[in-house]
């Protein structure tokens, strides 16, 4: 029998910092919940919205695999290791921290808010060399269909982590309906709808619920209005 657990928009946490408007499905910074500390792997699950012009500063990471998706607009980065690059909408990029890394996140426009989604996955390997990747997803390649955005291999589609995770996204339509298959047994997979409303194994879901599934090796999915979502399947660790 699946286990699930059911975190609703609603009950995340919320820091409002004036240029960083923040949602937490997961403990972080002052939002302390023992029941909300982590989903398997799956650390940190943020809904940033940032001023335009703002952001943050240069800051150390080790050991954790950093994941950026935004949602509209445009994210500067630049790290310890050179990079300096700018992710927009339908970009993904992944930093392994390992050993660690310094970097900087700011919004790219001066009037136009970003919004994204900050990741944090609890690695299968501990001081790695840094490292970034980022690629870029046409949305056709998603349109009533999972797109696989991120997995544990390099030679994979999308781009790799050091973690057996693979993340998926997809747009659809209302009343499309698919099925997910879990990729390795033991794993489970937190769902995120980032737009609309959709029902995963029976469990209605709106904007920005999130759904946990484990003990389980597939999901039922059902858009029942045009909807967008986010599939993280991620290592349960014991």
């Amino acid at each position: 029998m699946a286990r699930t657990i059911l975190h609703s928009a609603a009950t995340r946490g919320h820091a409002n910092h004036g240029w960083l408007d923040s949602y937490h499905s997961f403990s972080f910074a002052n939002y302390h919940n023992p029941a909300r500390m982590n989903f398997g792997a799956l650390r940190v699950l943020n809904d940033d919205a940032v001023s335009g012009g703002m952001g943050f500063g240069r800051h150390p990471h080790q050991n954790m695999e950093i994941i950026s998706i935004p949602l509209s607009g445009d994210l500067e980065h630049q790290d310890s290791m050179g990079n300096k690059t700018v992710i927009r909408q339908n970009d993904v990029q992944v930093m392994s921290a390992g050993t660690g890394v310094a970097h900087s996140e700011k919004n790219h426009n001066a009037k136009e808010t970003v919004k994204f989604l900050q990741i944090w996955v609890i690695p299968n390997k501990q001081n790695v060399a840094p490292r970034y990747g980022q690629q870029t997803f046409s949305p056709a390649d998603r349109h009533n269909k999972l797109l696989q955005v991120m997995s544990p291999n390099p030679d994979d589609a999308g781009v790799w982590l050091h973690q057996d995770a693979w993340f998926h996204l997809g747009t659809l339509d209302k009343g499309f309906e698919t099925d997910y298959q879990f990729k390795k047994a033991g794993n489970g997979v937190y769902a995120f709808v980032l737009a609309g409303d959709v029902t995963i194994n029976g469990q209605a879901l709106h904007r920005r619920d999130g759904f946990g599934v484990w003990e389980a090796d597939r999901l039922t999915i059902k858009a029942d209005s045009n909807a967008e979502l986010l599939l993280m399947e991620v290592p349960m660790l014991g």
